[in-house]
């Protein structure tokens, strides 16, 4: 499998009126072209910072991001990122706010529009283009940002907690929503969470890291029976993963 996103010896440091922290040190991970990578860790432990690197939103005191091999920053343009809320624009149609990247980026050519529109009836979104957000449920709402983080045509996902503002049952629903679209559409994915079962049911990679300051722990890759998360939380492999990786962070 081609190797898409590469961190070399990632630390990050911050300068305090007291003295200097270190965030982050010496981290290494790499993930394929159409894999799914979770970083999971105990909180505070950095998992955002890794991601806004990874984003090129923040620049590590040392080592590098590649993508392709080639520094990330000439690649922003293949980055999508979606946060922890929708962050929909209120006074704007679903159909406007997916638009929204495509006239951020100067893409909104007709090539791109009709891509955008296309993502909005394959998922199941057509007849409420002309609606506002408020007019949602918070599912359909995720299901809408996640289609407008993909209407640029991005490469690379990275995910900061997308369901966290959502119920336990919507959560699940837009889990296996999110990594169906995501898989349909062959795009390589980075999810930050905090919640083992999350990453166990949706990733291909699963990296461990420690605390502040956040190296990697460990690397998994799972191999759990089952098309779509929900399916694989009732694997019966599922339990024993949960709890290897609950040892881990816990140790």
């Amino acid at each position: 499998m081609k190797k898409l996103l590469e961190l070399k010896d990632i630390s990050m440091k911050y300068q305090t009126q007291k003295d200097e922290i270190t965030a982050i040190k010496n981290l290494n991970m790499e993930c394929g072209e159409g894999e799914f990578l979770s970083l999971i860790g105990p909180s505070g432990c950095g998992k955002t910072t890794v991601l806004s690197i990874i984003a090129g939103l923040i620049k590590p005191t040392g080592g590098e991001v590649l993508i392709d091999g080639t520094p990330i920053r000439k690649h922003s343009a293949e980055l999508g990122y979606m946060l922890q809320k929708d962050q929909l624009f209120p006074w704007r149609t679903i159909e406007q706010n997916v638009f929204l990247p495509l006239e951020v980026k100067k893409m909104n050519d007709e090539e791109h529009k009709k891509y955008a529109l296309s993502l909005l009836e394959k998922y199941g979104l057509k007849s409420f283009a002309k609606n506002y957000p408020d007019q949602l449920s918070g599912g359909m709402r995720q299901r809408a940002a996640l289609i407008r983080t993909l209407a640029p045509k991005p490469r690379l996902l990275l995910l900061d907690e997308p369901f966290s503002a959502l119920d336990y049952q919507t959560r699940l629903a837009v889990c296996d929503d999110v990594y169906k679209i995501i898989k349909a559409e062959n795009k390589t994915a980075v999810l930050v969470t905090h919640d083992i079962s999350e990453a166990i049911s949706m990733s291909d990679i699963i990296v461990v890291l420690s605390d502040r300051p956040a190296r990697v722990k460990s690397i998994h890759r799972p191999k759990i029976a089952g098309t779509s998360p929900l399916r694989r939380r009732e694997s019966p492999d599922f339990s024993g993963w949960f709890e290897k990786i609950w040892k881990e962070l816990n140790r």
